[in-house]
């Protein structure tokens, strides 16, 4: 159990951090974004978190992404595919 908290934590923390840089982004370019509607986004409600099955991550190909500032880039809408279901 404390495995599966760790996990949660870590997520939710990465979540956090990169909603408060695409918040941050979207704002210098000139969008608005309310803070009313802000409160209510979850960082655990994505379709990038999974619990099961088997993780592989190529760590030297996403080291190879992150900024100066040891982020990795965020994805514009028009870079992300459409979710299939």
């Amino acid at each position: 159990m404390w495995c599966l908290t760790l996990a949660t934590n870590a997520i939710v923390c990465w979540s956090t951090e990169y909603h408060g840089l695409g918040v941050a982004a979207l704002r210098r370019s000139g969008r608005e974004v309310d803070d009313e509607v802000l409160a209510h986004i979850w960082p655990t409600h994505h379709e990038n978190v999974h619990f099961y099955g088997i993780h592989s991550v190529d760590i030297d190909g996403e080291l190879a992404q992150l900024d100066t500032d040891g982020y990795r880039p965020l994805q514009l809408a028009d870079d992300v595919a459409p979710a299939s279901r």
